[in-house]
């Protein structure tokens, strides 16, 4: 074969490939055969359980071993999440035991206790001290109230008041507390009413009162911590074990110790610890912990495994891509880390209002005794409490929201992603990779007359090998089709990202640059012109192109076709009937091309041959008209725009400044998710708003009542304390979608 000139005049020597790189499409080796390579493990005793107690879809477990180095309780609660079949999984430290809560099948209990079975402590936890344990309220503050109230009567009046005082003390400190440190709060409203209970010598009173003050107060912490559980798959705190082929030998390290490159072996119930691609073995690997899909996938040789998927049944061995904190789990774990991190408006509105509230209350307080001089009425009163149920329930409608909105693959930067997306009116959509499936097909690869010695096949390698340092679909097809052909990756230097542009690399002493023609052109001085009638014959059939050059001029094309997304015009339409009012398309398409697309889905706008850098101005162009405004794209050229929107969201293929650039990023690659984020967003606010609405009226009606003496304090404080459950639950009930889009069509 002529030597290629791709890149220089001096030809460059191709290298072996990688193993992932370098296997054709006819069939990968088996794994390795038994005996295989020797397992390395740290020397720990086996892991000893009993089982408590048992019913369908329950186990409680005990476990001596729980809290020892290499046990710790957040560990067992990662492993057995893992399991799809598994709902809910407790630690507790203080009984050494496990409670698993999974699907009431036969099946699913025998895989639970499989997975208990094998069970290997943690290799980067058993040289670590475990740290002291954080304290627990718990049910004891309410235990020690009903142990007060269960003595009162057993004891002598002159012992009672002292029983009362030392059972509410921690509730008149914290009173006390407050009002020196932060100012008139909730916490003085309660503690003054418990005082006042006391001061008049009704012991039984102020007990009952402080006891529901303290179950309420529980429960309402229940609620909030199974508002957080519901987003603790997203935010796993240890990284998963892996399998390491090493020095010929099977090596269990922690995931965060892969290195990129390396081959780790997983088989059926184990979490994949890296980002990487499958280089023998078939197996079915359910992703839904990251990407939503309920439904395990199936992944063979070259296919990209992702970190937190679990293997259902068979083996891979995977080469690492992607590691620690750049895999795709650590990714998201950061993403959802980052946003709860972050307050919405409404939630800071939430929070002013609840303290204006308290001040209402105690001024409500302050009238009635004034009016009456009755203590009783006051205590009342002060038992009303609207903050509780402002406070919490915005944030935990927040959580519920976001955790929903990632079981269906979207996810959420915080509530004020999720407030922006409520009030949007214009959606405008990248038309490649978004209303376009993301798979990509190389159908042509052209060498200019510029470089008659260089092969296709040599131009399809080069341009692999340097875009395989890219996740964009335009990339990932380009490498893809490398693949196919069974062609050799070629060594090249360190890539340069240009955003908005292209990819350039030193290549055997030369420079090659891929990217748009503007790119090249206009920032590279090189002049595709000459092959203007070639370019326009793609450009007519519908295909993408890909240009290519390196310092003396054009290289080559390589052209790639997109397909429309079966199920854009359904979504396209479910988002018209969730109030979306206008409907852009941006594409850099011929203008007919694109017209004629955008006519086929009823676009309102469309803008053709746009270059990537001037989408942000379209964007900023549409605000400027009073258009609230969100933005799908995917690439690296959607970065600024994904920035300049009033909501970005990012595909789920999309490039890395992509995902750090949007508000919103989809983990599950169809535009439905799209719809659904909206549907999410919209029941959100409206599920926040009737909490509010319900927490203020009742309320209200309360401190109405107990004003004027119709609601004695004991009743104001069930009262008060139903009320803020209520909107508790009701909050963590979250968001039906089919009955917002229901009540949307209405």
């Amino acid at each position: 074969m002529p030597r290629p000139s791709c890149v220089t005049p001096r030809s460059a020597r191709i290298p072996e490939l990688r193993p992932s790189q370098a296997r054709a499409s006819g069939g990968a080796p088996p794994l390795a055969p038994t005996p295989g390579p020797q397992l390395v493990t740290p020397s720990l005793p086996a892991l000893r359980y009993h089982i408590v107690h048992q019913l369908p879809g329950r186990l409680r477990l005990r476990l001596p071993a729980l809290g020892a180095p290499g046990c710790r309780p957040e560990a067992f609660e990662c492993w057995f999440e893992a399991l799809p079949e598994v709902r809910e999984v407790r630690a507790a430290l203080a009984t050494k035991s496990l409670v698993i809560v999974f699907t009431p099948t036969t099946e699913a209990r025998l895989r639970v206790l499989e997975r208990l079975r094998a069970y290997v402590p943690h290799v980067a936890e058993v040289s670590q001290p475990l740290p002291e344990a954080a304290p627990e309220s718990g049910l004891a503050p309410v235990a020690t109230s009903l142990l007060a109230l269960a003595l009162l009567p057993l004891l002598p009046a002159s012992w009672r008041l002292g029983v009362a005082l030392a059972s509410a003390a921690p509730t008149l400190a914290r009173g006390v507390d407050t009002l020196v440190n932060e100012g008139v709060k909730v916490e003085v409203l309660d503690a003054v009413a418990v005082g006042l209970s006391a001061a008049r010598g009704e012991v039984y009173a102020a007990t009952v009162t402080d006891l529901l003050l303290r179950l309420g107060a529980y429960l309402e912490e229940r609620t909030a911590h199974r508002s957080d559980r519901m987003l603790a798959r997203l935010l796993r705190p240890d990284p998963a074990p892996a399998w390491v082929e090493r020095d010929g030998e099977l090596v269990r390290v922690p995931g965060d110790q892969v290195r990129v490159g390396e081959v780790i072996q997983v088989g059926p119930g184990e979490r994949v610890a890296v980002d990487g691609r499958v280089i023998d073995g078939v197996a079915l690997v359910d992703q839904s912990a990251v990407t939503g899909e309920d439904v395990p996938v199936r992944k063979s040789v070259y296919r990209r495994v992702i970190c937190g998927s679990v293997l259902v049944e068979g083996r891979l061995r995977i080469e690492a891509t992607q590691v620690g904190t750049e895999t795709t789990s650590a990714r998201v774990a950061q993403f959802i880390g980052e946003a709860l991190a972050k307050r919405s408006v409404t939630q800071s509105e939430a929070d002013e209002l609840a303290d204006q509230r308290v001040a209402l209350t105690l001024g409500s307080g302050a009238a009635v005794y004034a009016a009456t001089r009755d203590l009783r009425r006051v205590q009342s009163v002060f038992l009303v409490d609207y903050a509780c149920a402002l406070k919490l329930g915005t944030p935990v409608a927040i959580k519920s929201g976001m955790a929903r909105a990632a079981a269906s693959g979207v996810l959420m930067r915080g509530g004020d992603a999720i407030e922006q997306l409520a009030g949007v009116d214009t959606l405008v959509f990248d038309k490649t990779g978004t209303l376009t499936h993301s798979e990509l097909a190389v159908t042509d690869v052209e060498v200019l007359a510029t470089h008659p010695g260089c092969g296709e096949c040599d131009l399809l390698a080069l341009v692999a090998s340097i875009e395989e340092h890219a996740s964009h679909p335009i990339a990932s097809a380009v490498v893809d089709a490398a693949q196919a052909r069974g062609l050799k990756h070629i060594s090249h230097g360190e890539v340069d990202y240009l955003v908005a542009h292209g990819l350039s690399a030193d290549v055997a002493g030369g420079r090659i640059m891929i990217g748009s023609r503007h790119y090249l052109e206009e920032h590279e001085g090189v002049d595709f012109a000459p092959f203007e009638s070639r370019i326009d014959s793609f450009h007519d059939a519908g295909k993408i192109l890909l240009f290519v050059a390196n310092r003396e001029g054009p290289v080559g094309l390589i052209a790639l076709r997109d397909t429309l997304r079966p199920e854009t015009p359904a979504a396209l339409a479910r988002l018209r009937a969730l109030g979306i009012e206008r409907l852009v398309m941006i594409s850099g398409d011929r203008r007919s091309k694109a017209e004629a697309l955008g006519r086929e889905l009823g676009f309102d706008a469309v803008h053709a041959e746009v270059a990537p850098e001037d989408k942000a101005a379209i964007l900023m162009r549409l605000q400027e008209t009073g258009a609230k405004l969100a933005f799908v794209g995917d690439g690296v050229n959607d970065g600024p725009a994904l920035a300049a929107a009033d909501v970005g969201i990012a595909m789920p293929r999309g490039a890395d400044i992509a995902r750090a650039t949007a508000d919103i990023l989809l983990t599950d690659d169809r535009l439905d998710a799209v719809a659904d984020a909206r549907a999410l967003a919209l029941g959100t606010m409206q599920l926040i708003r009737n909490n509010f609405r319900a927490a203020v009226g009742i309320n209200t009606a309360i401190l109405i009542g107990a004003a004027s003496g119709r609601i004695s304090p004991l009743a104001s404080a069930v009262l008060h304390n139903g009320t803020t459950l209520g909107v508790l639950f009701n909050a963590l009930r979250g968001v039906n979608v089919d009955r917002v889009e229901a009540t949307r069509r209405d």
